[in-house]
């Protein structure tokens, strides 16, 4: 096999042609940002135009105790601790009729795995959430969360899921995936669900009609072929199912964690891992620079380095604020039109599953798929 250079990689985006892991890692490794960036706004405007994404969503995160201690973590907390809190069902509600009256047409929800609640509980939460504003979408549970709940049922994925599904849910979140390479797992979160329990999850959701999402937490102690290779699994899982909405590279934020040794990941690298997942995921239609994490300046410059979504509105976000965050706790519709159209890019606002959103106000109805060319 021929080593990589810079021009046959150039000739491939161009021509629309699948990279290699080889390939990847020496994009990650020795081709710098603004070739990288290039290349991907490429690939970027091809697919989007000029367009950029974002929603309006609120975040609803029931309980941060947490049976796990993963050493990057800042919003877990114990039982006992006065950190710690757990949702009722008027609590629930309560967030539910804020989002209506925002306008919200999504709830993100996440959580700690509080090991004295049994999965009814995590059921209910969706199922209350249904109950109270039925068009609202639920995208709940990751892959660490389902993982969780196979272990207190002792069934299978696909009942879970099923399970989620009757109560409500509308589709899963990308978190929980880190960094799939085993040696690097070992060292941030041993004791979690591993790499093949989460890709087994989202792919049992896909084949149930639930589509989701995928990330990768980068700038801790991976390495380059642990990106690349974390990628290409996800890449692989795409082919087979088709099920994978977005891809959302978060950066390490290492306050208030067990890693608060480490630097936090730059802008540059920031920038560079849009870019990079933009090559690498050529069957992945969206590349989501979540400006909660990036911060509002990087996010905005990220949509000229493969990025066509900065996510939304993302009212009540505690894990990142917790690990640090400097961002505001929700940006209004119009901060997030400013931030795209002085990017040079045209705001659309999109629900979950990436249909257009057509607004009054804080009303609101569903139109048609947005566009996306994957042509040359």
């Amino acid at each position: 096999m021929s080593t990589p250079n810079l021009a046959t990689i150039e000739s491939k985006v161009l021509a629309n042609e699948r990279l290699t892991f080889d390939e990847g890692v020496f994009l990650d490794e020795q081709v710098d940002l603004l070739t990288l960036g290039r290349l991907a706004n490429l690939v970027r405007t091809r697919r989007h135009g000029n367009v950029a994404y974002y929603n309006t969503n609120i975040h609803l995160n029931p309980t941060n105790v947490c049976v796990y201690r993963c050493r990057f973590c800042a919003f877990r907390s114990d039982l006992k601790s006065e950190k710690s809190y757990v949702f009722s069902d008027d609590m629930i509600r309560e967030r539910v009729l804020e989002a209506k009256a925002s306008g919200a047409t999504e709830i993100h929800v996440v959580g700690g795995l509080h090991h004295q609640k049994k999965f009814d509980w995590y059921v209910n939460v969706v199922r209350v959430i249904h109950e109270t504003w039925p068009d609202i979408h639920i995208k709940g549970w990751t892959g660490v969360e389902i993982n969780w709940f196979a272990h207190l049922t002792k069934k299978p994925y696909d009942w879970i899921l099923q399970q989620l599904i009757d109560a409500g849910l509308g589709s899963l979140p990308g978190g929980g995936a880190e960094i799939f390479d085993e040696g690097v797992r070992s060292q941030i979160c041993e004791h979690k669900a591993d790499s093949q329990a989460w890709i087994d999850i989202h792919r049992a959701a896909h084949q149930l009609g639930l589509r989701s999402n995928a990330t990768m937490l980068y700038g801790h102690v991976e390495a380059a072929q642990h990106r690349i290779d974390h990628l290409l699994r996800l890449r692989d899982l795409q082919d087979e199912t088709g099920g994978f909405q977005t891809f959302i590279p978060l950066a390490f934020h290492p306050e208030n964690t067990g890693m608060d040794y480490l630097k936090k990941p730059t802008g540059h690298m920031d920038l560079r891992m849009i870019a990079l997942s933009r090559l690498m995921l050529d069957n992945f239609d969206h590349i989501k620079a979540y400006w909660i994490m990036l911060g509002e300046e990087t996010a905005q410059i990220a949509l000229g380095f493969g990025a066509d979504d900065v996510d939304g509105t993302v009212v009540h976000e505690l894990i990142y604020h917790d690990a640090g965050a400097k961002t505001p706790e929700g940006l209004t519709v119009n901060a997030l039109h400013r931030m795209i159209r002085e990017a040079g890019c045209e705001p659309v606002e999109r629900d979950t599953l990436y249909r257009r959103v057509i607004r009054d106000g804080a009303n609101w109805t569903i139109g048609e798929p947005v566009p996306v060319s994957v042509g040359v």
